[in-house]
């Protein structure tokens, strides 16, 4: 398989029937705030309550017989792993999850109700951590980005929002490892539009930045961030190629206008997302980006994986 439009249409038809075509929304209470027109794509309201079902539906449909038989293991900080632990007690699949001692208790807690096995280490090791179970036991390997499966199932988010919303002008992608911004602009890119495609990343973890600054993959210092779903310390490999081609631009964005976004989107819109899942319309309030007061400009609401407690020292931070 390769990643093209015509590979990502096939997903959609795959996984149809098992996610939510979620809702693209204008939402006129934040034109004033962030000085545009502008939509939100809800994935915080996907099957799990992230984007990630759609990859890990996905991949999981094309496996064969003998791979469902013998189970299957990921790394994830959170979202990836809850979708992965769905999907597979959907098909009645062993799942195991690999998460790193930054992930949020709250997103632990919802992969083991759906009867994953949980195995946390050092984030710096999870992927070496998952490649061994699955060499040790023979398990099925599920990268949570790199992978072609993987990055096709995220994309069908890109030929929603087309079909939502054609005459948008500038789309705005939370971004870690690139699994979704990649797909989104697989899909967006190569239906031949003109619709600009910003990649939004954490000021603390810039992989993105500078890897296209320098035009290669550069491992950054893994650090604390507020948005604990993007916290890869490099691109993908399949992913960053494809960033390069088509994207149209990567934001750094600070926590602390992160935590405002949050509070922003529950205020005014009475949307309820993570962190991570709100890091555009973070960027604009940071300054990182300044669009045009008639810009149509949808940012893509990741997830929404928040527990109250999380909410509360959100609140206490800022």
């Amino acid at each position: 398989m390769k990643i093209t439009l015509a590979a990502i249409k096939e997903a959609q038809s795959k996984i149809a029937p098992y996610i939510i075509k979620t809702p693209l929304i204008r939402t006129y209470a934040l034109d004033e705030i962030l000085g545009c027109e502008v939509y939100l794509k809800l994935e915080n309201m996907q099957v799990t309550h992230s984007f990630k079902y759609r990859g890990a539906i996905n991949k999981m449909l094309n496996l064969t017989l003998k791979e469902k038989q013998n189970g299957i293991v990921t790394a994830s900080s959170g979202n990836h792993g809850k979708a992965v632990a769905h999907a597979a007690k959907q098909l009645g699949i062993e799942a195991t999850v690999v998460v790193p001692n930054t992930a949020s208790p709250f997103k632990i807690a919802a992969i083991e109700q759906y009867g994953a096995t949980v195995v946390e280490c050092d984030v710096t090791e999870r992927f070496a951590v998952s490649e061994r179970l699955a060499e040790v036991h023979g398990y099925t390997l599920f990268h949570p980005y790199d992978d072609e499966e993987i990055i096709v199932g995220q994309g069908t988010v890109g030929l929603e929002i087309l079909s939502q919303h054609p005459a948008l002008d500038t789309v705005i992608v939370p971004t870690s490892g690139g699994g979704l911004l990649a797909g989104l602009l697989t899909a967006i890119k190569q239906s031949n539009t003109d619709i600009r495609i910003l990649g939004a990343e954490p000021y603390n973890m810039p992989r993105y930045s500078e890897s296209l600054t320098q035009k290669k993959r550069v491992k950054v210092e893994s650090r604390n961030t507020i948005a604990d779903a993007l916290v890869t310390a490099q691109p993908g490999k399949l992913n960053f190629p494809i960033v390069q081609t088509y994207a149209d631009g990567m934001l750094k964005v600070a926590d602390d206008a992160t935590i405002k976004a949050v509070e922003l989107m529950l205020i005014e819109s009475k949307i309820l997302s993570e962190p991570s899942g709100a890091i555009g319309p973070a960027a604009i309030l940071d300054g990182a980006y300044s669009p045009a007061l008639v810009e149509k400009v949808c940012f893509v609401i990741s997830g929404g994986n928040i527990g109250l407690e999380q909410l509360s020292k959100l609140g206490a931070a800022h």
